[in-house]
């Protein structure tokens, strides 16, 4: 077992990654039982969805977990849609997710932005799409409809990402 330390304090805002077993490409077909494990602890816990982006294989997430702890906010979201994922494919058993999380505290505006950016440019890093705005597993959209992007950003240009995302 390992022994990831992780700095957990109320305040914090935390970027995540989170990947499926080997890479199964698993969360979009099921992208209904994802959301609904999401908004289940949304509703219970109270804590605060900032950005985020569903990907066959992963997804990201910025996240104020508010007086949650984070792990344990993660472990049951991750629980809950792998119990509804196993029971929708009649399997008793079995690994959804990757053990663990990559996670990232943000440290200033400035990183926020770049994390933001990150999370909707991220179907274009992946060749899923060429407009970031077509991309519906994401949510980029109420980001543009409060002024954040203008319509064609990330259309025209290529963007590069300098850091960890966890991938």
């Amino acid at each position: 077992m390992t022994n990831i330390r992780r700095y957990l304090h109320e305040g914090n805002i935390y970027f995540l990654t989170h990947v499926t077993y080997n890479r199964h490409n698993i969360l979009l077909n099921h992208f209904n039982l994802l959301w609904d494990s999401i908004n289940k602890y949304q509703n219970e816990t109270n804590f605060e969805l900032i950005a985020w982006v569903v990907l066959p294989d992963h997804m990201h997430m910025l996240i104020d977990p508010k007086e949650n702890n984070l792990s344990t906010l993660m472990k049951k979201i991750k629980l809950s849609f792998s119990m509804k994922y196993l029971k929708e494919q009649n399997l008793k058993s079995g690994k959804v997710w990757q053990n663990r999380f990559w996670d990232h505290i943000i440290r200033d505006q400035n990183d926020m932005n770049r994390h933001i950016d990150y999370i909707h440019y991220n179907p274009v890093k992946h060749q899923k799409i060429h407009n970031p705005f077509e991309w519906r597993y994401s949510s980029i959209k109420s980001y543009t409809e409060n002024g954040y992007y203008q319509k064609d950003w990330g259309i025209h240009e290529v963007f590069k990402f300098e850091g960890e995302f966890g991938e």
